[in-house]
């Protein structure tokens, strides 16, 4: 049991890739408190855990802030003494559109769903972690942060693997290590939060269209990975046994890189 004793923070625990990183976390021994917008899917999954006979939190807020961030790290330590783990797995594009066709606020959107979740939630858990003197950071980012159709996602996600990275030289004297696994495309199936609620037009669905023909052209291994395949690495980078990694950006994307 690699997390037996371990309390464990995953955002965007609710579906998809923190979903999968939330259960094999409780399945290893962690004390999972997961953190999601979506009050009923953060709840569902903390339920999932409790089913197996693991204790397990929800926290519902908004991580765009910075004040949802301490709130979260607030009530997370009203569970739980310590945090051992932090997976920061919020964000997501919302359009996929030629740059220019972007308004200004949709620009804005993007990069308040995919970049400052990350920043917010580093800058929050980090003051516990320095208390410990202990600590594993893993963020969440992408191979799109070099591809077509998503500049402000694209720009967003290379800024979470360049914070992780310099996170990294500052955090190394504090025995805390931050790493970053960059996720290809991944299928996880319908979603309970739609990225975009909104129909797409024919020309959207044509830009999407593209966006999945360059993806799996730049996968060598030809197919969309799970998010099963995601969680395993990420919770390789959160354990003990990958004590000598630091600053890292390993992109687990069939092949592919950003």
């Amino acid at each position: 049991m690699r997390f037996a004793n371990k309390a464990a923070i995953i955002t965007g625990g609710a579906q998809g890739i923190g979903r999968a990183v939330a259960l094999r976390l409780a399945r290893e021994g962690a004390f999972v408190i997961v953190v999601d917008r979506a009050r009923e899917g953060c709840e569902s999954v903390q339920a999932e855990i409790e089913s197996f006979g693991q204790k397990a939190g929800a926290i519902c807020t908004d991580l765009q802030t910075a004040d949802g961030a301490r709130e979260m790290v607030s009530r997370a330590l009203e569970m739980t003494d310590r945090i051992d783990v932090s997976v920061h797995n919020v964000g997501g594009t919302i359009w996929m559109k030629p740059f220019w066709e972007y308004a200004d606020d949709e620009i804005e959107q993007e990069v308040a769903r995919s970049l400052w979740p990350t920043i917010w939630s580093c800058r929050a858990v980090i003051p516990q972690m320095l208390k410990q003197n202990s600590g594993a950071i893993v963020n969440v980012g992408s191979f799109a942060s070099r591809g077509i159709y998503r500049v402000p996602y694209s720009a967003s996600k290379g800024g979470v693997h360049a914070l992780t990275s310099s996170l990294a030289l500052e955090l190394a004297p504090h025995g805390i290590r931050i790493n970053c696994v960059a996720p290809g495309g991944v299928d996880v199936g319908p979603r309970a939060t739609p990225r975009n609620p909104m129909p797409l037009s024919a020309q959207e669905q044509t830009w999407k269209a593209e966006v999945t023909a360059q993806t799996l052209s730049s996968t060598p291994l030809k197919r969309y990975g799970t998010p099963d395949e995601q969680a395993s690495a990420i919770c390789y980078l959160a354990a003990d046994e990958s004590s000598y990694i630091t600053g890292q950006t390993v992109f687990v994307a069939g092949g592919g890189v950003g």
